[in-house]
């Protein structure tokens, strides 16, 4: 008991004596023993009344008996009822993080593409990055703590982390435009408040934009500015400086359609506007004043259906683009003369910046390694043109930001996007400092110069924290000017192999098990033998399947020569996944 309380409160309970850190030097250590033993009351007594207010607001936000949530990839998300006491919690567990790293840290209200009536809630670690994985392990125990066991729960974590809680700390709050979301995030502010916390509420923001401000705080300004102000303004003038000297760029070639998903995306969209300096000319739909939030548009809709969002009507080669609704993801799309929609997903993202990055960087004469980093998802398309065209590296790593993050700090610069939209660009800090010292050097020819100053407004333009379609969207119009690019050529520089994506529901996601980065499956017996099997039938095929992180279902991608064969192939891979996996419910029928 005594260990737990000197934990608490940062004092040592491995002193030989107390006393003889209280002790002034004429004190006897008769004399001490008494102040020993008020010391040791009063930490107890401190010990109780902060779990007293612990236990007093939990009560407010109660934990429905029997729930259990898990913290995956995205956080917790599901129906906002059942979101109150996992959002106090995360408040506890936030201030937890903060005091263990010293650090201000984030908590973001949002569901991202998720429909509506849905929330979540995400942690941000010091860097803008997604929280550790061991803490993510500490976000599922705290929340699913019975009520009467949220005290014991919280100080486990504690003790386990060595928790000063004499440390100050400092937490960031910020939410989507959910109906649910003002409830939620207030609850995650009495989280904060129960341990005596300091927490600043940004109200509504990106998921990005928070992200922005934890990093910005916690580099002391270097960063950039954790201000709204400062985040429109780091953006957009480095949009303005690298579109400034293209010549001749006309109206047409400067106007946007962009697709808020009626979600944060398109309000933050119109207060950046003004910044932009007509540089970029936006016209924005589903911007949150008449639809509903990802309903029938939004990134997540026009990928998975490859079609236009609703309320959208374009003109042939209208360059237009998707937010989803917390704006980390990003698509773009087009229709050409016939009418015909065309979609650059995530891979085309990649791709096109790729391009454009290394073009820099031959230019500049800088020799830095840039690396792609893909999931199983991405087209096979797009990795024989990376790595057979563009000669880049390409690593495939485990579904899910937080792994394509990982690696892509592995080198010199890491580009990654999922195929649904979600990425960004990372540079070490030696390829920063080498791109800044090129732009210094008055030894530089202008060429090189020229090179190394578009590479630093990059830099500058791109939010290396995370996924963020404003940011992400403003490179890819900076990269369409100073390329010269239209949309099609965008599109042309190499064409997707037709895919599907299926879901298969079995009794239990468990008993499936893969290895090389989810695209092959080790478990159940006999279940990747007979997928390589149906994929020798089609030309230019492949197929894998995964468990859901969420949902007891099987996920099914199969890609092929035909959009018919790609049907065939994944139609074939989910029946033989029903029959060896334990499939629930009807076996799946034909696409056609």
């Amino acid at each position: 008991m005594l260990r737990a309380v000197y934990q608490l409160y940062g004092t040592s309970a491995t002193s030989a004596c107390i006393g003889c850190a209280i002790a002034s030097p004429k004190e006897s250590h008769t004399e001490v023993q008494p102040r020993r033993q008020e010391l040791s009351a009063e930490f107890t007594n401190n010990r109780m009344a902060l779990f007293e207010k612990v236990s007093h607001y939990s009560a407010l936000h109660p934990k429905p008996v029997g729930l259990v949530l898990q913290y995956g990839t995205s956080g917790f998300r599901t129906n906002a009822k059942q979101l109150d006491h996992i959002m106090y919690r995360m408040g506890l567990l936030a201030v937890l993080r903060s005091k263990k790293t010293k650090a201000t840290i984030g908590v973001m209200v949002t569901a991202s593409h998720n429909p509506e009536e849905d929330n979540g809630v995400k942690l941000i670690d010091p860097m803008g990055e997604m929280v550790t994985p061991l803490w993510e392990e500490y976000a599922t125990q705290l929340a699913n703590a019975e009520q009467e066991g949220l005290v014991t729960a919280l100080n486990d974590i504690i003790e386990r982390e060595a928790v000063n809680m004499s440390q100050d700390a400092s937490v960031f709050i910020g939410k989507d435009t959910r109906p649910s979301s003002e409830r939620l995030s207030q609850a995650v502010l009495d989280g904060v408040s129960s341990l005596g916390a300091h927490g600043h509420d940004y109200g509504l923001l990106t998921t990005p934009q928070l992200h922005f401000m934890v990093r910005c705080k916690n580099t002391d300004g270097s960063y950039g500015n954790a201000t709204m102000e400062g985040y429109y303004t780091k953006l957009s003038q480095a949009f303005i400086q690298l579109t400034k000297h293209v010549p001749n760029r006309t109206d047409d070639q400067k106007r946007l359609l962009v697709d808020g998903a009626n979600g944060i995306g398109a309000l933050k969209m119109r207060e950046m506007e003004p910044f932009l300096q007509n540089e970029l000319q936006v016209l924005l739909y589903n911007d949150g004043s008449q639809g509903k939030l990802n309903y029938l548009c939004g990134a997540d809709h026009v990928k998975v259906l490859q079609k236009l969002p609703q309320g959208v009507e374009i003109a042939a080669g209208d360059r237009c683009c998707s937010f989803d609704g917390d704006a980390d993801r990003i698509v773009y799309y087009f229709n050409d003369s016939a009418g015909k929609f065309h979609l650059l997903d995530g891979d085309k993202i990649a791709t096109l910046i790729s391009i454009y990055l290394k073009e820099l960087l031959t230019q500049a004469g800088l020799d830095l390694q840039v690396a792609v980093v893909q999931t199983a998802y991405a087209n096979g398309s797009s990795t024989r043109y990376l790595e057979e065209t563009m000669k880049v590296t390409v690593r495939c790593v485990k579904t899910g930001v937080k792994h394509l993050h990982h690696a892509a700090q592995e080198f010199d610069i890491g580009v990654y996007f999922e195929a649904n939209g979600h990425g960004t660009v990372l540079f070490s800090k030696a390829a920063e400092g080498r791109i800044k010292q090129l732009a210094l050097d008055p030894n530089t020819d202008d060429e090189k110069k020229r090179a190394a100053c578009l590479l630093e407004n990059t830099i500058n333009l791109i939010n290396q924290t995370v996924g963020d379609a404003i940011s992400d969207m403003l490179l890819i119009e900076a990269v369409l000017a100073i390329r010269d690019m239209t949309v099609q050529q965008w599109n042309a520089i190499y064409t997707d192999l037709p895919n599907r994506q299926l879901k298969v529901k079995v009794a239990d996601r468990r008993v499936i098990d893969t290895t090389d980065a989810e695209r092959r499956a080790v478990k159940p017996a006999g279940l990747q033998d007979a997928i390589d099997v149906l994929v020798k039938k089609y030309q230019m095929s492949r197929a894998f399947v995964r468990p859901s992180g969420t949902e007891d279902v099987v996920r099914v991608y199969a890609e092929a020569d035909t959009q018919e064969n790609a049907d065939a192939l994944a139609h074939e891979v989910s029946v033989t996944v029903y029959k060896l996996a334990g499939g629930v419910g009807e076996e799946p029928k034909p696409l056609h």
